[in-house]
């Protein structure tokens, strides 16, 4: 089930539902599903539901499917499949032999959909859509039959037969249940479980010109797989009637359980995968992985590890009702994760060149760098020092306030893992932009301490300018301005776009061992956050990376200061 050892999950309302369901032995074994759509990449939403319906079978030693709806092959393609396949995976998760797709089942559901004819359960309608809609009435009055609705029999099974032969056209009719016109559930209003779609299937090919509608399929492919409990969220409570009522009137031999959850709603983005469409189309951002998405493939490019998305679904847990979960707690999940597993490293990504005046011009030394000061056991590193060096612009200041601990003129720094420093000159061009920064230090003084026991505050990363790694830097924020961006009826959710989503360095300067990073490896750069290699724009000598996560959560902090 899962490539990960399981990990006791905190008993969420669905949990106590299977487990009594299990204790009264309705079930002799649980059996989930995943059920996407191939119709786009999947989001961290997405997440949430994998790992719930993976992780509730892995927790019961069962087994979880994983079943593509290839209903509507106008919007999906192979290209959507091989991306959720990869990123289910990626998450650590496992469907083994137990990979299904709606289009299995298209003779079945065909012959479901006569049988429901022949129980004069279905009917098919030559309404428009527009005549539909205007039939089906409102929430506060019923709807009005169909002219169509009490055909026979006969005539509703040779007009199926007809749609199923390609003799009708597209848009002509469709095939509806026969429910109640006057229910209050609009669903139930006798939907629609057929149409014709004269459009080539990315696995049937051109057999079929009738596809069934989702809410008709997804519980017969439920029944069909023997699903013990069908998960899903919110917005498919009202469907829960249709969902019965397809099978109870079709009296199958088994009747999965749908169970609604809320879905998981994040501030500072959309959720909405035809606004995510939207974003990759119209050229906002650089395609659905992105790392500025919260697409499973955006995170994994941007350097999210599964066990931190998978450490944040556990946080957030299993409700009733909608909520919104702060961005930060997603930031702070991976942050978690990485704070324990990333090795220390030293990046400069705006270059000062420094020069120490009293440093022999030909000499070079190693100093010990630890990995990660807080676990000796992920060792050390040696890196190289000589008499130029790169240190960060904003880590000197020419007027500087007293408490400012770094570079100054006159003012005593520590190099981390090297000597202390004193700024004696500064160096300007013709338009008076500081361009070097003319330093002595004091060699008696080598990891950073004093002999004297003289007290130094302020520590600051360097680079050696004669060894430093060059690379290009992409600093990401939050796509969006304002927590709510897709809620503003009066606005394009497209206007709150933060145009300071992307920050690109071209010539940082990092420490050469980073010359051997994998795209799989991540890092601290110490007091910058933590980052990866870029797994698509990288090239041997000319490494890009990507920012995952600052150090702190800083919107938390600007929010304070409102």
């Amino acid at each position: 089930m899962s490539t990960e050892k399981p990990t006791e999950k905190p008993v969420d309302f669905i949990r106590q539902i299977i487990a009594d369901d299990l204790q009264q032995g309705k079930h002799d074994q649980v059996i989930t599903r995943f059920p996407p759509e191939p119709n786009g990449f999947l989001h961290i939403g997405h997440a949430k539901s994998i790992c719930l319906n993976f992780g509730i079978a892995q927790e019961n030693n069962s087994e979880c499917h994983l079943r593509f709806d290839d209903t509507n092959p106008g919007k999906e393609s192979v290209e959507y499949v091989e991306s959720i396949k990869k990123d289910v995976h990626w998450l650590g998760f496992d469907w083994g032999e137990h990979l299904y797709y709606a289009s299995d089942y298209f003779d079945q559901l065909h012959a479901f959909a006569v049988e429901l004819i022949k129980k004069e359960k279905a009917y098919v309608c030559h309404l428009n859509g527009e005549e539909m809609r205007a039939y089906r009435g409102t929430l506060t009055e019923p709807g009005k039959e169909s002219p169509y609705r009490n055909r026979s029999v006969e005539e509703n099974l040779m007009l199926f037969e007809q749609m199923k032969n390609g003799e009708l056209a597209e848009g002509e009719c469709v095939l509806r249940a026969k429910i109640d016109m006057a229910s209050p559930n609009i669903i139930m209003r006798d939907p629609v479980i057929y149409r014709i779609m004269k459009i080539s299937h990315h696995r049937t090919g051109n057999t079929w010109c009738i596809y069934p509608m989702y809410d008709f399929t997804h519980c017969l492919s439920d029944m069909m797989e023997r699903i013990t409990h069908s998960l899903c969220t919110l917005e498919f409570e009202n469907n829960r009637a249709l969902y019965d009522w397809v099978l109870d009137t079709l009296e199958t031999p088994c009747h999965p359980q749908q169970i609604e959850f809320a879905r998981l709603n994040i501030n500072f983005t959309v959720m909405s995968k035809r606004k995510l469409l939207q974003l990759v189309n119209e050229h906002y951002v650089n395609g659905w992985n992105d790392p500025r998405m919260l697409t499973i493939s955006g995170l994994r490019r941007r350097g999210y590890t599964p066990a931190s998305i998978r450490n944040f679904c556990d946080i957030i847990g299993i409700g009733k009702r909608d909520s919104w979960i702060d961005m930060g707690v997603l930031e702070n999940s991976v942050r978690d994760d990485l704070n324990t597993l990333a090795p220390r490293v030293l990046g400069v990504l705006n270059p000062l060149k420094i020069v120490i005046t009293n440093y022999p011009e030909d000499k070079e030394e190693e100093l010990e760098a630890q990995n990660h000061p807080q676990n000796p056991e992920m060792g050390s590193r040696m890196l190289p020092f000589c008499r130029e060096l790169y240190v960060e612009q904003t880590d000197f200041m020419e007027d500087a306030p007293r408490k400012f601990f770094r570079l100054s003129v006159g003012r005593e720094v520590r190099l981390r893992y090297a000597y202390l420093i004193t700024c004696q000159e500064v160096i300007k061009d013709d338009e008076g932009n500081i361009v070097e920064l003319r330093c002595t230090y004091d060699p008696e003084t080598r990891g950073g301490s004093a002999p004297d026991g003289r007290k130094v505050k302020g520590t600051i990363h360097w680079v050696s300018a004669r060894h430093a790694l060059q690379a290009k830097v992409r600093l990401y924020d939050r796509l969006f301005t304002v927590e709510h961006p897709d809620m503003d009826k009066e606005k394009d959710f497209k206007e709150f776009i933060n145009p300071d989503s992307l920050q690109t360095l071209e010539n940082c300067m990092l420490e050469p061992t980073l010359a051997n990073a994998d795209e799989a490896d991540r890092y601290q750069f110490e007091r910058q956050g933590y980052f990866c290699l870029d797994s698509e724009d990288s090239a041997p000598g000319k490494p890009v990376f990507n920012r995952i996560v600052t150090l702190r959560d800083s919107w938390a902090k600007l929010a304070k200061k409102k």
